[in-house]
């Protein structure tokens, strides 16, 4: 049973992954997209490391690929646009597929399998914890400096980002809450008298 949903997933993965390339509706490689996050879920299951799986989900599916969906989803894509953009495109991208193939094969045609590679593959298991509580030991234990780090290494780029894509523009006609708030409601209404069948 584990080998054939091993097969299963991985055949979901590939396949996920390859129409998440080749299709030409977004909204369906976004879809795609999705199966192949669920389906390394099921690997990473299947690995013992039901963790990482969750994450995968919860982060990736739940959150950023449901984004993809709507924003793809929301915006006004010209399909025909995209397809003569491709076909302008087509012969770019075929020579450099056809380079990266190239490579991948130099690169696998002289691998050499090391002895120790059945015996570094194979990650020690603890037998005295769960694995997420073994993460949590690794995260905020022995690499808990690197860990605060990387946040806020990763902190410090979104902030940049915002600084960098945020533009203040002249023409554009801003709210403002303290000149709404302070306002005096006799300056800024005014009482009419209107007699009937006479307009303003």
């Amino acid at each position: 049973m584990m080998v054939f949903a091993f097969y299963l997933f991985a055949l979901c993965a590939i396949v996920g992954g390859l129409f998440t390339v080749i299709s030409r509706n977004p909204v369906h490689s976004v879809l795609w997209l999705i199966l192949a996050f669920l389906s390394s879920a099921g690997l990473f299951v299947l690995l013992g490391a039901e963790f990482v799986a969750m994450l995968l989900v919860i982060v990736y599916v739940g959150a950023v690929a449901v984004l993809f969906l709507f924003v793809v989803m929301m915006l006004d894509v010209d399909f025909a646009e995209l397809r003569a953009g491709m076909a302008k495109y087509m012969p770019l991208a075929l020579l450099i597929g056809i380079v990266l193939l190239m490579q991948l094969g130099m690169a696998f045609g002289v691998w050499e399998t090391s002895e120790m590679a059945a015996e570094l593959s194979t990650a020690p298991t603890p037998t005295d914890m769960h694995n997420t509580a073994a993460i949590g030991v690794l995260l905020y234990d022995r690499y808990f400096l690197a860990f605060q780090l990387s946040g806020l290494i990763l902190l410090v780029a979104m902030i940049g980002a915002i600084v960098l894509t945020m533009r203040h523009r002249q023409d554009v006609k801003r709210q403002n809450v303290l000149a709404q708030m302070y306002r005096d409601p006799a300056k800024a209404m005014e009482l009419k008298d209107v007699k009937p069948g006479q307009g303003l």
